[in-house]
């Protein structure tokens, strides 16, 4: 310290003793007041982990915790996660962002909601303060491109519908549990993770129903789905060899088969380039195309919500009676030769 120095520290501690304050004391406060920020400071990590652990008990997909820590140990740890949490600015969120960007648009863009949500809880818990660095809306939208510019979206390989019927032909020629799998899920239109996680006390076999609960659908709501005949059968064949609680047991019957089970299967006919996602696809083309059913029947067959708030209003139930017979005509179509004419409501090619 210099003459200087000590001279205009002096003269400010004999300030503080005419204001009555202790030098000494004042700056053991002053100490001990960096000490308690220091070590009440949380890293980004740390609140990272603490988040994940707070919200993963609502998080019902255990894939869903594994692609938050993940993500965030890959791309985000490595730059702001030793820093403490009120560092965090739009700068660092920049630097944890633009390289993989454009690259990796739907992954970039996960990440920065899974940052936004880690800061908001940071905020909100008080060990931040301000704006949130990573919110999109009035912020990074000015900084970065728009996913939709960057990112092509790409659609699940669906089979054309003039083709279900030959296809369906060779499938019910194949035996195991996974190609009878495929089978119901076509018949059903339903969703793989839908179809792999069917337990037998969701089926109302003496009426045919399906009754998917909304803990296993996408939009969170009870789904109903009127079993033809043809699904029937399937179910009848799994029946006569049940494991467990699964419909579709993997090995040993504790658990539903694997989520590639059905990719195998196409895999095995050839017919890679397909994906079981893309079957839906296949019934709603025809749907829309070969037959006279109100688009919103195949809507409601698909379990899709509604957009349209206009046409949500006049939506009261969920068109069970009419979704029974466009999943009947739909078995039957993947049955018969396309040719055929198969009900009043599905038009003759």
């Amino acid at each position: 310290m210099s003459l200087a120095e000590a001279r205009e520290e002096a003269l400010r501690c004999r300030k503080l003793l005419r204001d009555g304050i202790d030098p000494i004391e004042e700056r053991r406060a002053k100490r001990a007041a960096r000490l308690k920020e220091t070590i009440s400071a949380m890293t980004f990590k740390a609140c990272a982990e603490t988040y994940i652990k707070s919200h993963a008990v609502a998080w019902k997909n255990p894939k869903h915790v594994k692609q938050w820590s993940s993500t965030l140990e890959t791309y985000a740890f490595p730059v702001i996660g030793a820093l403490p949490v009120d560092m965090v600015d739009t700068g660092l969120v920049m630097q944890v962002l633009d390289p993989i960007w454009r690259e990796k648009t739907e992954t970039a863009s996960r990440l920065r909601g899974r940052m936004e949500a880690i800061l908001d809880w940071a905020t909100v818990r008080g060990h931040r303060k301000g704006e949130n660095p990573a919110r999109w809306k009035g912020h990074l939208e000015a900084l970065l491109p728009a996913k939709a510019k960057v990112a092509k979206v790409t659609h699940h390989a669906a089979l054309p519908y003039q083709e279900i019927s030959s296809f369906m032909s060779e499938l019910r020629k194949r035996d195991g549990t996974a190609a009878r799998g495929l089978e119901l899920l076509i018949l059903t239109a339903t969703r793989t993770s839908e179809a792999l996680g069917a337990t037998w006390d969701e089926f109302d076999l003496t009426n045919k129903v399906w009754i998917i609960p909304a803990d296993r659908m996408k939009a969170k709501n009870e789904h109903r789905i009127p079993l033809s005949e043809d699904a029937m059968a399937v179910l009848d064949g799994l029946q006569a060899h049940r494991q467990g609680r699964f419909v579709l047991p993997g090995q040993g019957g504790k658990r539903p088969l694997s989520n590639m089970a059905f990719l195998q299967v196409l895999k095995r006919m050839g017919r890679g380039d397909l994906t079981a996602h893309g079957f839906r696809s296949t019934f709603r083309d025809w749907a829309a195309e070969q037959t006279s059913y109100p688009s919103e029947v195949a809507e409601m067959a698909l379990a899709h919500t509604v957009s349209n708030k206009v046409e949500a209003a006049y939506r009261r139930g969920d068109m069970f009676e009419k979704r029974r017979r466009i999943m009947d005509d739909w078995a039957r179509y993947c049955r018969v030769h396309p040719t055929e004419v198969l009900a009043d409501n599905v038009i003759k090619l």
